[in-house]
C-alpha cells in the first residue's frame, strides 16, 4: 500500500511541476509579448511626432483598422496609410506633439496583445490641448509586431 501510494503522490508531485512550468512558459510568452507591443507602442509615437508617414506606416500591421469621430477607416497596406497626411490637420488645431499618459496591457497571448491607453496632445510650448482614452490591439504577423487595430474618442 505504501509503494502505491508513493507512486501516487510522485505522479501527483510530477504533474504539479508539469502545471507549474507550463504556467511559467505562458508567463514568460506574455512578458515577451507585451514587451514587444509596447516597444512598437513606442516607435508609433516616435515615428507619429517626427510626422514620418513612412516610419509610422512600418509600425503597423495590415489592413489595419482605426475606429474615431463615429466612422471606421481601413488601410489595406503600407503604401496606402503612407500616402495619407493628417498632420496639416492636427497642426491647425495647435498640436505639436503627443504623448502616452498611461498604457495598460488588458488581454494578452503569444500573439496579441490588448492594451488600453490614454495619450496627451500637446502644444509648441508643451501646454496639454487634450486628453484621449484609447485601444490599441497589437499583433504579431509573419513575425512581425504592429498595430493591427485602434479604437479612440480622438478626432
Amino acid at each position: 500500500m505504501k509503494q502505491t501510494l508513493m507512486f501516487r503522490s510522485s505522479k501527483n508531485i510530477s504533474f504539479l511541476l508539469l502545471i507549474f512550468a507550463f504556467n511559467h512558459l505562458s508567463a514568460q510568452n506574455e512578458k515577451v509579448s507585451v514587451d514587444k507591443a509596447m516597444d512598437v507602442l513606442d516607435t508609433f509615437m516616435e515615428s507619429f511626432n517626427s510626422r514620418d508617414m513612412e516610419s509610422w506606416s512600418e509600425t503597423l500591421n495590415y489592413p489595419h483598422v482605426r475606429f474615431s469621430a463615429g466612422k471606421v477607416t481601413v488601410w489595406n497596406t503600407k503604401e496606402d496609410y503612407a500616402a495619407v497626411n493628417i498632420f496639416d490637420r492636427l497642426e491647425a488645431t495647435g498640436w505639436h506633439h503627443s504623448a502616452w499618459v498611461s498604457r495598460d496591457p488588458i488581454l494578452v497571448s503569444k500573439n496579441k496583445v490588448h492594451i488600453s491607453t490614454v495619450f496627451q496632445r500637446y502644444d509648441k510650448n508643451n501646454k496639454p490641448i487634450e486628453k484621449y482614452q484609447s485601444l490599441y490591439i497589437v499583433t504579431k504577423e509573419k513575425d512581425h509586431w504592429g498595430v493591427k487595430a485602434r479604437s479612440s474618442l480622438a478626432p
